[in-house]
């Protein structure tokens, strides 16, 4: 499970460090994908493939399966640590997460998220203006 939020500069090449108690969640593989809130989802190996597994369900003659299945595929990276527990950014994902220097990483339960500072104190506001709405709409009925 990854908890908590760690603010962490990029190097000059494009490299994060990612914190180091997340690391052991990587050890099968990890995976780098356009998150669906400008931000770079990073996946265990075995958290993507069940992501693929629902996907490749989804008939590829429907016009939004294709796109669904484009937007985490089509930019995704399978990527390795360096000896130093770091990770290259994709040029791709960086720019399409906003990403200059500083990035925020989320763990989010099975997952992480990589934000750029801006969009995550963004994302900051609106998760806590709108968690009690957010709460009751997904309450089930007993």
């Amino acid at each position: 499970m990854f908890l908590g939020e760690y603010e962490y500069k990029i190097d000059q090449k494009g490299r994060l460090a990612i914190p180091t108690e997340f690391r052991k969640g990587f050890m099968e593989g990890i995976v780098l994908a356009r998150g669906l809130e400008k931000c770079i989802a990073v996946y265990p190996l075995p958290e993507w493939e069940k992501i693929a597994q629902r996907l490749v369900t989804l008939p590829p003659t429907r016009s939004k399966a294709r796109r669904i299945n484009r937007f985490p595929f089509a930019t995704a990276f399978n990527l390795d640590f360096d000896g130093q527990g770091r990770i290259a950014l994709p040029p791709p994902l960086r720019q399409y997460a906003e990403i200059k220097d500083t990035v925020i990483i989320a763990g989010v339960n099975n997952y992480l998220e990589i934000w750029s500072e801006e969009s995550w104190e963004s994302e900051e506001v609106l998760m806590s203006e709108e968690a009690w709405q957010i709460t009751e709409s997904m309450e089930t009925r007993s």
